[in-house]
């Protein structure tokens, strides 16, 4: 089946659902937006810090946070990246704003503004300690009261159309691969659908699905970086996986891990040993408020000296009504597995939490395959170069879904509808029988990734990932081509492929930087 729209979007978080909003308001013609599960699941709800952005210009500034963020990526990021987001931030807060998020604010009508690990000022707005699941919530109605987007829900991306499906010959080499739409999976059918179009947008999302233990959903398997690299687009800078040092240790929970935002630390929660001793002294200066990347490593340390599965998190010397006040969510969650953190400290240990690369976009938002836009954590713009600045995420997303949406808004006059595209060709393939085999591949994945391309790394076990991602790889493609295309080992297939750029790059990179931790190249600084 044949579907034609003017805009695709794959991806329904926050950076997909912006992108959405502004092209179905543009006049432009219709938009189909493609989500994998329902509406409500992305790693956008999942997001409890906030988002930043410089809103107290008495005390803040645009150089002080672009400061930070380069220092945060350690001076990798792309400074006219980094500069494109900050600048614009204010005014992508107001189309949050009017779309109806919420934003908490003090007695006096400001911002209620947090810091976090790594800013040199109060610049975090957030909603309570669930800011990701307001964004979600409020974007989520918009969406739907929209008449121009059509939601295609459990619908699953396969791969995206170019001149390959036409029968060119494509190669890394070739110049000007176009994408003209993207064979989907039908849920209803069981078919894979044809769905054409002048733009595609990928926001789909992160990878840390493929990890063991991880605070994202189940979900965030890496597909959009997978299918534009099967499509011969540029992906960069994948070794570059940021693990959030607190999440919830709770061994009944590992997918998704529950997430302890770095607003606690803001807030004055203080990183300590089960037996009280404070430890980040030994490690940064900033102490619990270091950059993630220095506190993940510290954490990690530390749990491998003293033969820990988690460290803790104080929080009882602060208020009791404030606490509770702040973290309304944290303090229910916690106190349902029996720890009050008002009196208690909380487990915790670090987790695969945020890709810093992706598919390789310029400042507009477009990808090296023409007609197609990479926006949100699917993406690498240059803004989070060798390590994300806390909260500066959910702003990427929407400060790049309008560049993208801008320069759409100049070229899209110029694009027509493919129609010599062929239908997806299943003939001859049978019913695949062996979801055992996928299940265990998948977990086989999460044990590769945790155990050889964590938090700290060296060349032997790099090298030992990729001989064992190849051989999961040659299996998975024989079956693919064996068996109709289902949700389960699409996943399976994008999940190795990105386990496999995460350890190649990781490879070619002769040096530690940012997140890239390796022992064969210690860091003398």
């Amino acid at each position: 089946m044949k579907h034609n729209f003017d805009f695709l979007v794959i991806g329904s978080g926050i950076a997909g659902m912006s992108f959405a909003l502004k092209a179905a308001n543009s006049g432009k013609g219709k938009v189909a937006l493609i989500c994998k599960t329902s509406l409500e699941e992305s790693n956008t709800s999942k997001a409890q810090g906030g988002i930043a952005s410089v809103t107290n210009f008495k005390v803040d500034d645009f150089e002080k946070h672009i400061e930070d963020t380069m220092i945060a990526g350690d001076f990798i990021s792309d400074r006219k990246a980094v500069e494109n987001v900050v600048r614009n931030a204010p005014e992508a807060i107001k189309d949050l704003v009017e779309w109806g998020v919420n934003f908490d604010k003090t007695p006096q009508g400001n911002y209620d503004l947090h810091k976090e690990g790594g800013h040199s000022e109060f610049r975090i707005l957030h909603h309570a300690d669930d800011t990701g699941n307001e964004i979600q919530k409020k974007l989520l109605e918009a969406v739907k009261q929209n008449k121009n987007i059509t939601v295609f829900e459990h619908y699953y991306a396969v791969e995206i159309i170019t001149q390959h499906h036409l029968g060119v010959k494509v190669t890394r080499k070739t110049p000007d691969i176009e994408c003209f739409g993207a064979y989907v999976l039908n849920p209803e059918t069981n078919k894979v659908d044809t769905f054409l179009s002048k733009v595609t947008v990928m926001a789909t999302g992160g990878v840390g699905a493929i990890y063991a233990t991880t605070s994202n959903p189940n979900i965030a398997t890496g597909d959009g970086i997978a299918m534009v690299y099967r499509a011969k687009g540029t992906v960069k800078d994948m070794e570059f996986v940021q693990f959030h040092p607190t999440v919830l240790f709770n061994p009944a929970e590992t997918h998704p891990a529950y997430l302890i935002t770095e607003a606690m630390r803001g807030y004055g929660a203080i990183l300590r040993l089960p037996t009280g001793e404070e430890f980040m002294h030994k490690y940064d200066p900033r102490l619990s408020l270091a950059p993630r990347d220095i506190v993940a490593r510290a954490i990690d340390r530390e749990m491998k000296i003293h033969g820990l599965n988690h460290v803790c998190l104080d929080v009882t010397h602060k208020d009791a009504n404030e606490t509770r006040k702040h973290f309304p969510n944290i303090y229910e969650k916690c106190l349902s597995i029996g720890i009050d953190i008002t009196k208690q400290y909380i487990p915790v240990c670090p987790s695969a939490h945020y890709m810093c690369g992706g598919i390789k976009v310029d400042l507009n938002g477009e990808s090296s395959i023409k007609r197609l836009y990479a926006i949100g954590e699917c993406s690498c713009t240059g803004l989070h170069g060798g390590n994300r600045l806390a909260s500066n995420s959910l702003i990427e997303a929407v400060v790049y879904a309008k560049s993208a949406f801008n320069h759409v808004m100049k070229v899209i006059d110029g694009y027509s509808i493919n129609d010599s595209v062929p239908l997806w060709n299943d003939d001859g393939t049978m019913t695949n029988e062996e979801k055992v085999l996928i299940a265990q591949d998948e977990r086989e994945v999460g044990q590769i990734m945790s155990n050889y391309v964590g938090i700290v790394r060296s060349n032997l076990r790099l090298q030992r990932a990729l001989k064992r991602l190849d051989l999961l790889y040659e299996e998975t493609e024989e079956l693919f081509k064996r068996v109709k295309p289902t949700k389960d080992i699409c996943e399976l297939r994008n999940m190795i492929n990105v386990g496999y750029l995460i350890t190649r790059q990781a490879i070619e990179r002769k040096e530690s930087r940012g997140l890239h931790y390796t022992i064969d190249y210690p860091r003398h600084d």
